[in-house]
């Protein structure tokens, strides 16, 4: 059976699915690198639907202030509903709509590597930020580095050829520590740090993983028909076998590659 009903939102496929699986044990992971702490303020850049916004609000509590900013009004009315203590903003990474040094840390988990401008993005959040506070933008390291998502991505190209398999590959784009650095350079932040951290996905089910894969509209949706569905949902069995344990869940590495420095 196919799990991602068409019934439900990209941004409720994306919190249901992909934030418990993938996201949500990273937000801990970039607040405690961006040094969040009681009473600070914080903005989440490329939001989502909260899975960082919220990790922050509970390092900051309640003297705290968390604002999480995205362009897209249905990850922010999911975002809504899961929590009502955090002030959700439209907004694009490019044009942050806050004032100069109006918060304590400045972070992003996942969003970079869709930003337009992503040398720009890093301006703006640094501009935001107040002197001698942290930034922390983490994106997805290498698919290579993944086992899983790269037998996968190789599965697709045996498959269904390059463009196919690079849709899938689109996230891991900028999982390259060199390409980090010069977009650093080129937003003024040679002084940057670029740290490697590992976490994992788990998701309960190979039909689980694919059937979300399939309906994420920044990847698969919308690219495979039914019969190429039926196809890879089949051939996954064999492809992914390996990481799949007694429960019949599927987990494996996915590392990250974070971008942080201090503003002087």
């Amino acid at each position: 059976m196919n799990i991602a009903h068409k019934s439900r939102t990209p941004a409720e496929i994306y919190d249901e699915m992909f934030v418990p699986a993938l996201f949500a044990h990273w937000g801990p992971v970039i607040c405690e690198i961006a040094q969040i702490g009681p009473g600070d303020l914080v903005l989440d850049v490329a939001c989502g639907t909260g899975a960082l916004t919220r990790a922050a609000q509970e390092r900051t509590g309640p003297k705290g202030r968390v604002v999480g900013l995205d362009p897209n009004q249905d990850m922010l009315s999911v975002a809504r509903r899961r929590s009502s203590d955090i002030e959700w903003r439209e907004g694009k990474a490019e044009a942050i709509p806050y004032p100069d040094a109006s918060f304590d840390a400045a972070v992003s988990q996942f969003g970079l590597m869709f930003f337009v401008d992503r040398a720009g993005a890093l301006r703006e959040m640094m501009r935001v930020l107040r002197p001698g506070r942290r930034l922390a933008v983490a994106v997805c390291d290498a698919v290579e580095n993944s086992p899983g998502y790269a037998a996968f991505a190789d599965l697709l190209q045996q498959l269904f050829g390059k463009e196919i398999a690079d849709a899938f590959r689109a996230p891991f784009t900028l999982g390259d520590p060199k390409k980090l650095r010069a977009i650093c350079d080129e937003a003024g932040l040679g002084h940057a740090e670029i740290l490697q951290r590992n976490e994992l996905v788990r998701f309960s089910s190979i039909n689980a993983m694919v059937s979300t894969e399939r309906a994420c509209v920044w990847t698969l949706g919308g690219v495979l028909n039914d019969d190429q569905f039926a196809t890879l949902l089949r051939e996954s069995e064999q492809a992914l076998k390996p990481f799949v344990g007694a429960d019949g869940a599927i987990t494996f590495d996915m590392p990250a590659v974070i971008i942080t420095t201090t503003k002087p």
